[in-house]
């Protein structure tokens, strides 16, 4: 193995703020975006998902290389597919017209596991100091796996059913995500409704487990931390806060769309980027595609992709997957270390 770092573990008692920069996956979370939150004394994080495990890796090192705090990296957990060829090919044959407003073709809709042995490889090498996982939580060999090389484990969840089965697993704490988070939910249920409970409420569900819990959802500011903390998280996770800071790779499109509370008025959970649901701002390609999309991911994911970055290109941000949670008007641009102050309790 190459870089053999074994050091103490991971406890959220070391943080001197209880506040996690949330991984975003498709260029948000960057090397400096968690190297910044990591310096001033939160948890940042690098978002693994769509990246390949070589790109992983050199994110890693890149963090490791600029701070000596601790730090983590989440990845996607594989799933069977779910949707059907017809299903697929419908759906295809609805978004035409919007690949040639765009003058692109769509993408190729693989079913792919995101090169989850290659970064399962790289991590057991690299042995980040924490490591989470979302859509699902790996089987307890690949858990102890990491576990025995000083990794602290931590299972995206919604719901108890999920939280009783990443426990079971050897998850070390929950990252408890209620639906008022931006992003795709990380319900390990790939179709279907999510979860509907609230953050606070499902905190209040999970009371009774002796393992440390993560707040998630709907955390933009020092009240919304305080009042997570009141309720049982040991600290909180906020995404959508940190989409405008200076460090974070979020598309310039996305960004001002997050400025312009006057134009986008609201968010909604759909599938129609992704095939998964996920917290968005309400937006034209919303409105056109939410009564005909199916559940599919990464099928979907793969499918829209160069819709999605042509839209982006062209600076067209009614066609693109703004994620956003609810709060997303409480958002402030500036320096992740200012950010992560105006979460601070």
């Amino acid at each position: 193995m190459g870089t053999q770092q074994k050091a103490t573990r991971f406890r959220f008692e070391s943080l001197a703020l209880p506040v996690i920069q949330a991984p975003m996956a498709g260029g948000p979370s960057t090397p400096q975006l968690a190297v910044a939150v990591s310096a001033a004394g939160g948890l940042g994080f690098l978002a693994a998902g769509y990246r390949t495990a070589a790109a992983m890796r050199t994110d890693i090192e890149a963090v490791r290389s600029q701070t000596k705090h601790p730090f983590g990296v989440n990845l996607f957990v594989p799933q069977p597919p779910v949707i059907s060829h017809d299903d697929l090919q419908r759906y295809a044959a609805s978004l035409a017209p919007d690949a040639e407003r765009f003058g692109v073709k769509l993408g190729e809709p693989k079913h792919d596991d995101d090169d989850w042995d290659g970064k399962l490889e790289a991590l057991l090498d690299l042995a980040p100091p924490v490591v989470s996982f979302t859509f699902d939580f790996p089987e307890s060999g690949v858990v102890e796996s990491l576990k025995q090389r000083g990794v602290y484990v931590i299972a995206t969840v919604t719901d108890r059913e999920e939280a009783l089965r990443a426990l079971a697993a050897g998850a070390d704490a929950l990252c408890v995500q209620g639906p008022e988070a931006g992003g795709h939910r990380g319900t390990f249920k790939p179709d279907g409704p999510p979860p509907l409970v609230p953050l606070h409420g499902i905190l209040g569900e999970l009371s009774d487990l002796e393992v440390p819990l993560i707040g998630a959802g709907g955390i933009a500011t020092a009240d919304h931390t305080r009042t997570a903390l009141a309720v049982g998280a040991v600290a909180v996770q906020a995404g959508t806060a940190f989409l405008r800071a200076a460090e974070a790779g979020t598309k310039p499109v996305h960004r001002a769309a997050l400025a312009a509370p006057d134009h986008f008025t609201t968010t909604d959970v759909t599938r129609v980027f992704s095939g998964r649901n996920a917290r968005g701002l309400h937006n034209e390609f919303m409105r056109r595609h939410d009564g005909d999309a199916p559940y599919g991911y990464p099928e979907i994911h793969h499918l829209t992709t160069p819709l999605r970055a042509a839209a982006a290109a062209a600076g067209e941000p009614e066609w693109l997957n703004l994620w956003a949670g609810i709060n997303y008007r409480q958002t402030m641009e500036g320096s992740a270390v200012s950010i992560l102050k105006s979460l601070a309790p």
